[in-house]
């Protein structure tokens, strides 16, 4: 078998170089650039949904409002989590987090949305959630080995957006048809 791994000298001597920046060593596979323009996007879906849940947890009205308005505030909270993970791994990277509010929801993968019909509130965020899986299992599979540290972010987002996707689902299906008008 051959070796793998960089004598501990040339190793050594590497990390000296260039040594503002950071964690990216000359071992990082991918491109900088994009990745740290696609975060800024993950970031930019995260504060929207962030948003979009707090909205529907304060105008959540009717009968079965109040464990949605419940599950609402427990999915903003963790969506700005998940923003906050993000800006620390474009920090991490080098680069800037863009909050810039004036762009947030045209760099956003998931959309704003102010409904007012708590089983439209409800569809809403499922269809976001839904809109996240598919946009960071691309990039967990984009990113690859090229990244693993950025791609293990991705990976454990989508598991969250899956259990807010799943969460989101059981709440429609204990919301009576006749109640769904």
């Amino acid at each position: 078998m051959a070796d793998f791994l960089t004598d501990i000298e040339t190793l050594r001597e590497r990390a000296r170089q260039e040594i503002e920046k950071g964690p990216v060593t000359d071992a990082y596979g991918a491109d900088l650039e994009r990745v740290l323009q696609v975060l800024n996007e993950a970031l930019a879906t995260e504060i929207v949904c962030t948003l979009r849940y707090k909205r529907h947890y304060y105008t959540a009205s009717g009968l079965y409002s109040e464990p949605v308005a419940a599950e609402f505030l427990e999915h903003a909270a963790q969506e700005q989590e998940h923003a906050d993970r993000v800006a620390q791994r474009i920090v991490q990277l080098g680069g800037k987090p863009d909050f810039n509010p004036d762009t947030l929801t045209q760099r956003a993968h998931a959309s704003y949305d102010a409904s007012a019909d708590l089983v439209e509130m409800i569809k809403e965020d499922l269809v976001a959630e839904r809109v996240a899986i598919a946009a960071y299992t691309e990039i967990a599979q984009w990113l690859g080995d090229g990244d693993p540290t950025t791609r293990r972010v991705f990976e454990d987002l989508l598991a969250q957006e899956e259990e807010h996707a799943d969460d989101l689902r059981g709440l429609l299906e204990r919301i009576p048809q006749d109640a769904r008008r």
